[in-house]
């Protein structure tokens, strides 16, 4: 079963979190952090794949503070669009859209009984779910799926407080292979994959899919998170 309900944050503030749910007990629950796309339909699926997986999914509408209802495909008028409201949050104080993803993360531990809560984000998505395993609690593991930014020396100076995974494409023109592999020398612990594929590899809406590098990314994806979810 899948639907959207209310979170609240923090501060008050109210935002849209789409929770797809398993059949029968979570095994755990993983909080889903969109692209700059909105929680569109990739995001609902990469949900929907996580509870056909025994996990109760969480995806935030992490825009929700600059604008609502925020739903984009992927054309270049939709990439603009979602840049645009990235700067708007990204211009908000930083605790904006981080009170957002823990106000998740606190729903996914409660919804799942109390299992263990893992997230995974994809692009801007990414990055936030790096920063999520630096400085939010609650967290028993961290996906980050080619997080633009994370891999600057600003992102890299952060010290993750659970077990993280990133995957990274050697082809992706929005983050340098060299900033990776400076990234990968100074989190010896993170497990770091990259893959011969292009930025939104993921993603079977872009033109950058790439089939075998996805398969292979959610083969250790999931074995990542069975062990330290399950």
């Amino acid at each position: 079963m899948a639907q959207f309900i209310n979170l609240t944050a923090a501060d008050g503030f109210t935002l849209p979190a789409y929770v797809a749910e398993p059949v029968g007990k979570a095994k755990g629950a993983i909080v889903v952090l969109q692209e700059i796309f909105g929680v569109n339909s990739h995001i609902r699926a990469v949900a929907d794949g996580y509870a056909a997986a025994g996990y109760l999914a969480v995806a935030p509408a992490t825009f929700h503070r600059a604008q609502v209802g925020v739903d984009l495909g992927y054309t270049e008028a939709d990439m603009g669009a979602g840049f645009g409201f990235k700067t708007a949050v990204d211009a908000l104080p930083a605790t904006g859209v981080m009170q957002d993803i823990q106000a998740a993360i606190a729903y996914a531990g409660t919804a799942a009984e109390g299992g263990k809560v893992g997230i995974g984000g994809y692009c801007w998505g990414g990055l936030l779910t790096w920063r999520s395993a630096c400085a939010l609690s609650g967290l028993s593991a961290a996906v980050a799926y080619y997080g633009g930014g994370m891999t600057t020396a600003e992102e890299s100076a952060r010290q993750p407080t659970c077990p993280v995974l990133a995957h990274f494409g050697n082809k992706d023109h929005w983050i340098a292979l060299d900033t990776v592999e400076a990234f990968k020398l100074a989190h010896p612990d993170v497990q770091v994959h990259i893959y011969e594929a292009d930025h939104g590899f993921n993603c079977d809406q872009r033109g950058s899919y790439n089939q075998a590098a996805a398969k292979l990314a959610l083969e250790r994806t999931h074995a990542f998170f069975a062990k330290h979810l399950d």
